[in-house]
């Protein structure tokens, strides 16, 4: 059973087309990215795969179950850090999750025993009772990641969330999630349109203007046009 399963997945905007038949799917326990330009779609197909969009074509399927037909069975297996930062900046860390884990029915000693995991292990179990206002951004962005982690998914998310994050800060979230995949045999979509976050083991989906240009290995991209970055240079700079 694949952990995220797409097929023929398309979406419009009035005569616009976002996503056009797309397949993607993701191997339980891999790491797989999305990559693209900006404006190619990975938004839009990350809000279908939330739920946020209903698809108006194709099928999404997530630990064998349909979007479509069981939503909430999919959607309880599934762990999100959007784009758009979505914490409340004036409660506390602590409190941020509290909330998050009272929507997925865990109890105040599972989320505090929760919480002190998941952030002890980005180091932040001295941050709890602060402000979420007063963190940095690389810090908001730890506390998201620990936050949709903390009713256990088998599939998590993420969406373009290392964007205006210095060079330190997103190597340290990129290398949390990867560790997780082996330790948790959790498989993780990780959107982007930085090319120095893909790995040569990677599973690589290019997307461009709403269709997937290549697919495979990332290393076999990375030997095809010498580096990643000429042949996705390539690639889009195609036509649709």
């Amino acid at each position: 059973m694949k952990a995220l399963s797409i097929q023929g997945l398309s979406h419009a905007f009035g005569h616009r087309e976002a996503l056009r038949a797309l397949d993607l799917c993701v191997e339980k326990g891999r790491f797989a990215v999305l990559l693209g330009p900006n404006g190619a779609g990975k938004t839009t197909l990350v809000s279908l795969l939330t739920g946020l969009y209903a698809a108006q074509h194709g099928e999404i399927s997530i630990l064998g179950h349909s979007l479509r037909k069981s939503p909430l069975e999919a959607l309880a297996a599934l762990g999100v850090v959007f784009q758009s930062p979505t914490l409340d900046l004036d409660l506390s860390v602590i409190e941020n999750l509290r909330y998050h884990a009272s929507l997925r029915g865990l109890t105040h000693s599972e989320a505090d025993l929760r919480a002190k995991a998941e952030l002890s292990r980005f180091g932040m179990e001295e941050r709890t009772r602060d402000k979420v206002r007063s963190l940095s951004g690389g810090l908001r962005r730890r506390v998201e990641i620990a936050r949709a982690l903390m009713h256990a998914p088998q599939l998590l998310i993420v969406d373009e969330v290392t964007a205006g994050l210095d060079v330190a800060t997103r190597q340290l979230l990129m290398t949390h999630v990867r560790r997780l995949c082996d330790e948790r045999i959790l498989s993780v979509l990780w959107t982007t349109h930085l090319l120095d976050e893909v790995q040569p083991d990677d599973a690589l989906y290019v997307l461009h203007r709403g269709m997937i240009c290549w697919q495979g290995n990332a290393g076999g991209l990375m030997q095809e046009g010498g580096s990643l970055t000429d042949a996705f240079l390539r690639l889009t700079e195609r036509p649709a």
